[in-house]
């Protein structure tokens, strides 16, 4: 296991092996990057110097491209390992609680997909009763939506519920807030280096473009969306609010969860055959005031995220620094490991009984926090962060 002199991160899930990126400010001083390490912000400003670092935002750094991401990371990992390396690493050592930390990235566009086989047979089941579940494209490509990049927004952001229209309780349409508010516990994944218009991305150079991933809650309203949907999919119901964790983890630290991913039947056309092993097995946690409700695996996701790169970019559509497309719901087979309230309470119809009281959606102040770990590269574990959000009522 890689070790750091930082007291106590070795044990913290923020070792030397994971050292995620993001943006603090200390104080009143200017914002600057900084990469965590146990309870502590190195500062990435002092310690190294480089102008990117001295920003409000990751994208000056990410925009450099995938040789700056690799030699930075490795000479922060020298600094924080090795014992040589303390008097000139120490000084530049922020404590995280003198922090407050900013949005990572400014998010350039948004893109949600559809990537796990057992939330769109569940969601299926639920809205297609009698029905194939699955539509026939959805084994032959990604399914996405495109999002608002205006409405992603940092971990701990208050979630007002949203207004909207939808189906009464005799079938006319109603406006007002939503009696449905749901999360959805995904993956995000950070384009660090774009490209140009009419360009496609193949699968085997999804890591010189994307930087690394955020722990994703996209927020639904489900009767709003179950109402809008047809013909041309989610709008309302999904555009309110999307939360991300603040911390950015490179691609680097996630080596040892990478494997080939699930089988895919039948094969998918050539522009998605796999060009590496990028099946993540992350582990996931949904927790409800504190309570928890579900544990998703990523492992289990069908389509990877190289192939969701390929697919976004397969008509000539660019990349800019700062895109982020999230992987949509991850939901195991089990019904402990369903990553959506929507699929917990079968649509409300078994509603959840917490011990702070019966849930089928969200209620006004319940708070949500969903996190993610993996295997480290030292042989530990390292934490992809959390992202945490509450309920306050709409404006209707």
């Amino acid at each position: 296991m890689s070790t750091t002199w930082v007291p106590g991160a070795d044990d913290s899930g923020f070792g030397a092996d994971n050292l995620p990126y993001g943006v603090f400010v200390r104080g009143g001083a200017a914002p600057r990057v900084g990469v965590r390490i146990g309870d502590h912000i190195l500062d990435l400003a002092g310690a190294l110097g480089e102008p990117e670092f001295f920003a409000d935002s990751l994208n000056p750094f990410m925009a450099r491209g995938s040789t700056a991401w690799r030699s930075t990371r490795s000479k922060a990992a020298g600094m924080l390992a090795a014992d040589a390396a303390r008097p000139q690493a120490e000084p530049h050592l922020v404590p995280l609680a003198e922090t407050r930390l900013l949005p990572p990235f400014t998010v350039g566009d948004y893109v949600d997909f559809y990537s796990s086989l057992e939330h769109a047979t569940n969601v299926g089941r639920m809205f297609r009763p009698g029905e194939e579940p699955l539509n026939p494209n959805w084994r032959h490509l990604p399914v996405a939506y495109h999002g608002r990049a205006g409405t992603v927004v940092p971990s701990g952001t208050d979630i007002v519920r949203p207004c909207g229209q939808r189906r009464g309780d005799t079938g006319e349409p109603v406006f007002g807030p939503s009696t449905r508010l749901d999360i959805e516990a995904e993956l995000g994944f950070v384009v660090g280096t774009g490209t140009s218009l009419g360009r496609s991305v193949p699968t085997d150079a999804f890591a010189e473009h994307v930087f690394g991933v955020v722990v994703v809650n996209d927020w639904s309203a489900r009767d709003i969306q179950a109402w809008e949907y047809v013909p041309l999919g989610p709008f309302q119901g999904k555009s309110f609010a999307t939360s991300v964790s603040p911390w950015v983890v490179p691609l680097d630290a996630l080596g040892a969860a990478r494997f080939a991913g699930r089988e895919q039947v039948p094969a998918p056309l050539p522009y998605l055959h796999r060009g590496a092993d990028w099946g993540l097995d992350l582990a996931m946690e949904v927790r409800v005031n504190n309570e928890l409700v579900s544990r998703p695996p990523y492992a289990a996701m069908y389509w990877t995220p190289d192939q969701m790169l390929a697919h976004l970019t397969c008509n000539g559509a660019s990349l800019r620094t700062g895109d982020l497309y999230a992987s949509g719901t991850v939901s195991g087979a089990r019904p402990d490991q369903r990553g959506s309230l929507l699929e917990l309470t079968w649509n409300g119809a078994e509603p959840l009984e917490l011990d702070f009281g019966r849930r089928g959606f969200l209620l006004d102040g319940d708070t949500v926090a969903i996190s993610a770990t993996a295997r480290g590269m030292g042989g530990g574990t390292i934490s992809l962060g959390e992202v945490r959000g509450t309920v306050v009522p709409g404006n209707c």
